[in-house]
């Protein structure tokens, strides 16, 4: 079925529908990952986002049962320049586009997507709407400037759980662990990816999911060992409310923060935050660890980053992204925390970060 991508701009993409119909709009970005696009479309912190996958043939190998990084698609919309309809591969279970039918996601191919790429990296982050009203593409552009930023989307609120669960008790390499001797995580969900809790629960960790707007004192009732600051969508700006609540946790509890809940984590301690160009999404983005000089290959996904010109004094930086050279990471002086702009899980993507874990738990089981 002809379909179309329209941009605020008035821009128009022509492709191919290959999934559900259903028109949808939301923010465009691209991802450079080459292979991964299971764990990057149930990745939470796409919601509210049409993600452009730049590797020309998407979905060679199918979907996998235990490789989904939440419960649902989370991605708005997929566009590829060729999607395969028939994995070769003896772990599918489906293929891609069955999955998106699925989960009613509406998936684009025939796309020129270097051109469209190269368009998001001009004009920076634009609103999208796909649809198969493709002899109406003034009102699809219309429809894509009727999207609402990311600013004004109650995107952390959409994605969090409703209630405090237990990451799959008595599973995994907890198990080996008896109870007593398990550091208790408590993991604030901004939309939290899947691998975060099997990498702490690999490490014989309990770990405790609770909504993102748990306040202090309910935490300080659970009395855990440490706390880890999800990941999640939207803009950390949104979040400014809760900011008190942040630092009394950064001050009280040994913190791993990751991406968004490295930015809200900054915002805390006194950064300010700044909206990239056009972000990073994918799997190959290089960031020199600064006290090592070692070069790590990184997963990243995040349009925000803490702005290096307004750094307090008793923050130091820890890593930096060598394409733009944005911050990637900081550390507290005195308090015990490990915040990183990008993915140490890498799901999708390299594991060179995963250490990151070990040095928390590790603190954690010392202190």
């Amino acid at each position: 079925m002809r379909a179309l991508l329209a941009l605020e701009d008035g821009t128009i993409f022509p492709g191919r529908a290959f999934a559900s119909a259903i028109a949808a709009g939301g923010e465009v970005v691209f991802n450079t990952a080459m292979t991964g696009y299971q764990e990057i479309i149930t990745d939470p912190s796409y919601f509210g986002q049409i993600v452009v996958f730049t590797a020309p043939h998407v979905g060679n190998y199918g979907v996998h049962e235990g490789e989904d990084e939440s419960a649902r698609a989370h991605a708005a919309g997929v566009i590829v320049r060729e999607v395969c309809e028939t994995p070769a591969h003896s772990g599918a279970t489906r293929s891609l586009p069955d999955f998106l039918r699925e989960q009613d996601r509406f998936g684009l191919s025939e796309v020129d997507t270097r051109a469209l790429t190269l368009h998001l990296r001009s004009r920076g982050c634009l609103r999208g709407w796909l649809t198969t009203a493709v002899d109406h593409p003034a009102d699809a552009v219309e429809r894509a400037r009727a999207v609402p930023p990311m600013d004004r989307v109650p995107a952390v609120a959409s994605v969090s759980t409703g209630k405090a669960y237990e990451w799959n008790p008595g599973t995994g390499g907890s198990h080996q662990t008896p109870r007593g001797d398990r550091p208790r995580i408590a993991v604030l969900d901004c939309g939290v990816k899947w691998n975060i809790l099997r990498e702490l629960q690999n490490r014989g960790c309990e770990v405790q999911v609770l909504p993102a707007e748990t306040s202090f004192a309910e935490l300080e009732r659970m009395g855990p060992d440490g706390v880890l600051l999800s990941n999640g969508p939207g803009d950390p700006g949104a979040l400014s409310a809760w900011v008190p609540r942040f630092t009394r946790i950064l001050e009280r509890y040994p913190t791993l923060a990751i991406c968004l809940g490295h930015q809200v984590a900054s915002l805390a301690l006194g950064c300010r935050i700044l909206k990239l160009p056009f972000g990073h999404h994918g799997g190959n983005h290089p960031v020199k660890e600064i006290a090592s000089g070692r070069v790590l290959i990184t997963s990243q996904n995040h349009n925000y980053a803490v702005d290096p010109g307004h750094l307090p004094e008793d923050l130091s930086v820890t890593h930096l992204n060598l394409n733009d050279g944005t911050v990637e990471g900081v550390r507290h002086r005195s308090l015990p925390l490990w915040s990183l702009q990008f993915h140490p899980e890498a799901a999708p993507g390299p594991h060179d970060a995963a250490g990151v874990f070990n040095d928390f738990v590790t603190t954690i089981r010392r202190s």
